[in-house]
């Protein structure tokens, strides 16, 4: 079953690769959405795809990569909307 995952990303998890880190584990698990930064310091994510597919993204993103800290996640789970066609960084 799809799902959409609205994630919120706080520690330090800007400056770090974070973001390049979420959009290759998110092809990896064939997920559309999208990563930006916030202006308070944490990182945004939209995340659609499988049930399964996003549970295995969200243990990426608690472990992200080496030179980060994740300290929490906020996932608000909705269902698949099916309104992107990639995964890409927003600027």
């Amino acid at each position: 079953m799809k799902y959409r995952f609205e994630i919120s990303v706080s520690g330090r998890v800007q400056g770090v690769g974070y973001r390049y880190f979420v959009k290759a584990r998110a092809w990896e698990l064939n997920l559309k959405g999208f990563v930006s930064n916030s202006r308070n310091g944490s990182v945004l994510i939209e995340a659609e795809g499988e049930k399964d597919d996003l549970d295995v993204f969200l243990d990426y993103l608690k472990a992200g990569p080496a030179r980060a800290r994740v300290d929490h996640l906020e996932v608000s789970r909705a269902p698949w909307a099916g309104v992107y066609d990639d995964f890409v960084i927003r600027y």
